[in-house]
């Protein structure tokens, strides 16, 4: 792969350095050089790219997603929506639908077949960098159980393509459903660590598995170098779970003080999800969710953008994830727009580039435009520090490169 040079751009190097007029060099699947213009050294015989004055910055990473999940109705069935192969098809979609919105790294966060991940690695879709989890680990009844009062059966997947909801008790069998995520491959575990909005037989307000149960998921994860992920929203729950070695808290809607300074002195990390939170609101609005999900969304409705300056005060490392999936899947970019009103729009761009990066094990890697570093950037059109909104829309992001390869291009003009 030969050398490329990308010069006459804005550089956002997530470094936390204000913008300058810059020139990144890549060389094969890595950052060469980096800099602003007068210091760049360029090779001879490299490509040349005219950024036009575009915004030049790493590829952005969703924390917190689910691209195999396909939203239903209660009228149509995620099989009759998706009967079959055009499951396999539909997710493909948004999967590379992902890649061109400029989100060059993903953490799923569960229901999403490893083997989508294979398929991306092979080439055979493009697609974003990927981190799945696989199935959820849930309590009887808990948030990851989908099953409805009337339902005395197993609890199902909503299609058969995806992975069965893993639904479990007491100790041994919360480390016998990990160790099946593992061995079917996932990169984290997630945990339904408390009550949820879209679940229909739990209150959103309560701790779900005891320290014990999610001290041994935790274990099992570790053991193989990797972590538990927690949908958890309340702050006994969130106590739970730094008691138990949790790493990231998933939503943390409730978090009040005393459980921000649990957090911070155990390193986790608080991934907010506010964009979930608007679009379940606009779906209860139009009458297109459960009567359940109704009556549960006021409770969360308020408190997601407080748990983040509750958060940001005590010094916690927030990370971004847009927990979009399906026809929402387009909202990804929103999630940085909602937190910049909180954050400021510095701080909310490095919370889905550097620290999601971090977050992830992977701040050697990715998450800043730095000299060694592999080559996830894209151009986009605008200055999001000037306005944020820009990333909101896939339109805006006129050119994407995936470890030092251009996977789109839609014009400097």
């Amino acid at each position: 792969m030969e050398t490329t040079v990308f010069h006459n751009a804005n550089v956002l190097d997530c470094t936390g350095r204000d913008p300058y007029h810059g020139t990144v060099v890549v060389a094969e699947d890595r950052i060469q050089a980096v800099g602003p213009a007068d210091q760049v050294s360029t090779p001879r015989d490299a490509m040349s790219v005219d950024l036009g004055g575009m915004t030049l910055m790493p590829g952005l990473i969703d924390a917190h997603t689910h691209l195999g999940m396909v939203v239903s109705d209660e009228t149509v069935s995620a099989e009759d929506r998706h009967p079959g192969a055009t499951y396999a098809l539909y997710v493909a979609q948004r999967i590379e639908e992902c890649l061109m919105s400029g989100f060059t790294t993903v953490r799923d966060a569960g229901m999403t077949d490893w083997s989508f991940k294979h398929a991306v690695e092979r080439g055979l879709i493009p697609g974003p960098r990927m981190f799945v989890s696989n199935a959820f680990i849930s309590q009887t009844g808990g948030h990851g159980d989908l099953r409805h009062r009337h339902d005395r059966g197993p609890s199902r997947p909503p299609h058969r393509l995806m992975p069965r909801p893993a639904i479990c008790d007491g100790e041994a069998q919360v480390r016998h459903m990990v160790r099946e995520q593992l061995r079917t491959g996932a990169d984290q575990i997630k945990v339904m660590a408390g009550g949820g909005v879209m679940s229909p037989t739990d209150a959103v307000d309560v701790p779900q598995f005891t320290v014990e149960e999610l001290a041994a998921a935790a274990y099992e994860a570790k053991a193989v170098k990797k972590y538990v992920m927690a949908h958890v929203f309340t702050p006994e729950g969130i106590i739970n779970c730094a008691q138990a070695g949790v790493a990231s808290v998933e939503h943390g809607t409730f978090l009040d003080e005393e459980s921000a300074e649990i957090m911070r002195q155990h390193q986790m990390y608080l991934v907010p999800t506010l964009s979930v939170v608007g679009l379940i609101s606009q779906r209860v609005d139009e009458g297109g969710l459960p009567d359940f999900v109704a009556e549960k969304l006021p409770l969360v409705r308020d408190s997601a953008p407080e748990a983040v300056r509750i958060a940001m005060e005590a010094g916690v490392a927030i990370a971004s994830g847009s927990d979009v999936y399906g026809p929402n899947a387009t909202n990804r970019g929103w999630e940085i727009e909602l937190k910049a009103e909180i954050m400021g729009p510095m701080a909310s761009i490095i919370s889905a580039t550097r620290t999601n990066a971090q977050l992830l094990g992977m701040q050697d890697h990715l998450g800043t435009l730095e000299t060694g570093k592999i080559a996830d950037l894209i151009a986009v059109k605008g200055n999001p520090l000037e306005d944020i909104s820009v990333l909101k829309d896939a339109s805006n992001v006129a050119m994407v490169i995936q470890a030092g390869r251009v996977v789109k291009d839609s014009g400097r003009a």
